[in-house]
């Protein structure tokens, strides 16, 4: 359940973040930063695992 809510907020941040926050991302950085923390996170998760 987690996991499906975390990856809905990820896809909505990098779908429509700059229209719901307002932020200026014309060289794509945000968007990369996004990703980079989610991809991140999916490896943490996976090694505290097991």
């Amino acid at each position: 359940m987690a996991a499906a809510l975390a990856l809905a907020m990820f896809v909505a941040l990098v779908g429509f973040g700059s229209n719901y926050f307002g932020w200026s991302d014309p060289s794509g950085k945000v968007q990369l930063a996004l990703i980079t923390s989610f991809v991140l996170g999916c490896v943490a998760s996976y090694k505290a695992r097991g």
